[in-house]
């Protein structure tokens, strides 16, 4: 049972940090960025390529891979989505040009870096051992905390920072923030680099520990909005029990179902499924309308 809980947790707060960024950009522009997991593999093989390429220290290829992202999608949403919202009232635009990204992006990771699994060396060698009931290799406790400390900042950040407050007031009323002096159009780039910065740092971070390859980005951003929609669309505490709960059921499924094969990602689906048709508002989210 220690394992299952170790892993539960290890597996959490990675996604809780997927879910993070996705969240983040619904609950400012009310988009639905289908190309956040592409965001994450493309942080991957930032870090991989200044820490396993080029050779530089683990934290100066995590750094590469935040600042890359949080230009990306500053850029993204300035040229791209802003004008989108601007001149179309059907949100279906946002979505297709968000699909149309994670194309785009698919067909530059191809490109560059092929289709090939890459790998980076580990950060710390050697496995905890308890007493054969917990046994967790020490990059991935570290990787862990980091998680963990990052979810933590984020959300400082969020709750006592002027760009936290600024957007925070954003997510609740538009209108309201943009009579109140907020630059709606300033921060909504912020938030949105956010976003993307978010998904590039949880894509560094894994990439010690699973590697990255070009076919993560469909799967991670499907993971993505399972969590978004079980917290609750476009609530941050949300997206973190999203992503504990999905996490969970992950590790226990893995741990007990693994012998059945898929069993256990169907089982989420057909428990999400029902979930949704119960609560379709999610755990924290209000209901429609």
């Amino acid at each position: 049972m220690e394992q299952i809980l170790a892993n539960g947790v290890y597996l959490g707060a990675q996604y809780a940090m997927i879910a993070l960024g996705l969240t983040l950009i619904f609950a400012l522009m009310n988009v639905l960025n289908f190309a956040h997991g592409q965001m994450y593999v493309l942080g991957g093989f930032v870090t991989y390529t200044f820490y396993g390429q080029l050779g530089f220290p683990f934290v100066s290829g995590l750094v590469m891979s935040c600042v890359t992202l949080f230009i990306l999608g500053a850029l993204i949403e300035r040229f791209l989505f802003a004008p989108v919202i601007k001149r179309s009232s059907r949100e279906e635009s946002t979505m297709l040009l968000a699909a149309g990204l994670a194309f785009f992006f698919d067909a530059v990771i191809l490109l560059v870096f092929g289709e090939k699994q890459r790998g980076v060396p580990k950060i710390v060698n050697g496995v905890f051992n308890w007493d054969f009931r917990l046994i967790m290799p020490y990059d991935r406790i570290l990787i862990c905390v980091l998680a963990i400390l990052s979810i933590a900042s984020f959300i400082l950040f969020m709750q006592y920072s002027k760009t936290g407050r600024a957007l925070r007031a954003l997510a609740q009323d538009r209108t309201a923030a943009q009579l109140m002096g907020v630059n709606v159009d300033r921060y909504s780039m912020i938030g949105f680099a956010l976003g993307a910065m978010l998904a590039g740092l949880v894509g560094g971070l894994l990439v010690t520990i699973t590697g990255v390859n070009l076919g993560m980005g469909g799967p991670t951003s499907i993971k993505a909005f399972m969590m978004v929609m079980i917290g609750g669309a476009g609530v941050i505490s949300g997206a973190i029990w999203g992503g504990i709960i999905l996490g969970f059921m992950e590790a226990f499924g893995l741990a007990y179902l693994a012998q059945y094969g898929d069993i256990t990602y169907l089982l989420i689906f057909v428990s999400l499924m029902i979930f949704l048709a119960i609560r379709p508002q999610g755990l924290m989210g209000k209901p429609w309308g």
